[in-house]
């Protein structure tokens, strides 16, 4: 269903939440959105590396390693409880019915079932970019992902209705043509061990990845809209959580249908790096993957998908970089031009939307000075 989202509501004080929930400052919302802002960076800069190491020191496993991707939920529980704890403290100090309780949970059942399907899809890219990431190069696989933004900003125009720019159009075309330009030289950079097919295998996968990655944000920006129900941090926390345990519920069945679960113990006793460092490896990608997650969903809410999507993309360079120091990858002509081309994209978009924020800003401040006079 289409429906108009002309950002986001200000939390509203409900029966539930007294003035517990009364509505947040911005400087309150200026915070949790940097917080969110920079869970995201250091997850997102952190995922592919260590999903990539994982493959080049002897993992095979990708049902596995997608699995690993949302595992970290667990994670939200302490911060959920407390959260709980904090409300219920609230209400024994503040409540005029001593036996009245907070809600345990800010998820209807509408909101469940929705993020129950959000996290399906979110499993079904996490497969995707595992099998990419198992056969390319992390800097070729950065830069094809890159061109989630373009996904994002096409399907935010049309679920959402975000308005679509000249700016932002530029930035679609370029990121499309930078994608172009290494489908067109793809293979220079083919690892040795892998073959042609595996190669171009994993290139489709990545662009699969971007497309329904870029749906994702859009969706739940969409899921926000309809719940009407204000950008309580603790919701956001528990749309994670729903999300990424319908994800590694659907990877665990993908590991039990091909045996993975039996294979993980010698895995990791053949790992090249060793066993300890092997079981480090998966622990860290499992928890920063889920601050990456965690992150992503909260830019969502207090801000936009395109916004999340601008900041994964901003952060390409530095992928290409680490990419290079720690595996040695080739970084030729081809892929400079594409990274240029990408950036080039970025900055469009990035000039565009601050234009579109002076002159929204303008009128807000026209509006007010009439209603005043």
């Amino acid at each position: 269903m289409v429906m108009e989202a002309k950002g986001h509501a200000e939390p509203q004080a409900t029966a539930d939440m007294g003035s517990y929930g009364r509505q947040t400052t911005t400087s309150r919302r200026a915070f949790v959105l940097s917080l969110n802002l920079f869970l995201l960076i250091i997850g997102s800069g952190a995922n592919p590396l260590l999903l990539r190491l994982y493959f080049l020191k002897g993992g095979r496993r990708i049902w596995f390693s997608t699995f690993l991707q949302t595992a970290g939920f667990p994670l939200l529980l302490p911060p959920l409880l407390l959260s709980y704890l904090r409300r219920r403290r609230y209400y024994v100090q503040h409540s005029s019915n001593p036996e009245q309780k907070p809600k345990l949970f800010f998820l209807t059942p509408a909101l469940l079932l929705y993020c129950t399907l959000l996290g399906l899809l979110t499993g079904v890219v996490d497969l995707l970019y595992a099998y990419g990431l198992a056969f390319l190069p992390v800097s070729t696989s950065s830069l094809l992902f890159s061109t989630e933004l373009a996904f994002t900003a096409l399907f935010s125009f049309f679920i959402v209705r975000q308005r679509f720019t000249s700016f932002s159009i530029n930035a679609i075309v370029l990121l499309s043509l930078g994608a172009v330009m290494l489908g067109l030289h793809a293979s220079s950079d083919r690892p040795a061990r892998e073959s042609q097919s595996k190669y171009y295998l994993g290139f489709a996968m990545t662009l699969g990845s971007a497309v329904f990655d870029g749906l994702l944000p859009t969706l739940t920006q969409l899921m926000y809209a309809k719940a009407k129900q204000g950008g309580s941090y603790t919701l956001v926390m528990e749309s994670q959580l729903v999300m990424a345990f319908s994800a590694t519920t659907f990877c665990a069945v993908g590991m039990a249908a091909n045996n993975e679960f039996q294979g993980i113990l010698l895995e990791a006793k053949g790992y090249e790096l060793g066993e300890a460092k092997y079981y480090l490896v998966v622990v860290s990608l499992a928890v920063l993957t889920q601050l990456l997650f965690l992150g992503r969903v909260g830019v969502v809410l207090y801000s936009s998908a395109l916004l999340s999507g601008l900041v994964l993309a901003l952060l390409l360079p530095m992928t290409e970089v680490l990419a290079v120091i720690f595996f040695h990858e080739p970084f030729d002509g081809d892929k400079i031009v594409a990274l240029g081309l990408s950036l080039w994209g970025f900055a469009s978009y990035l000039y565009g939307e601050r234009i579109e924020y002076t002159k929204n800003k303008s009128r807000a401040t026209e509006t007010q000075l009439s209603v005043s006079v």
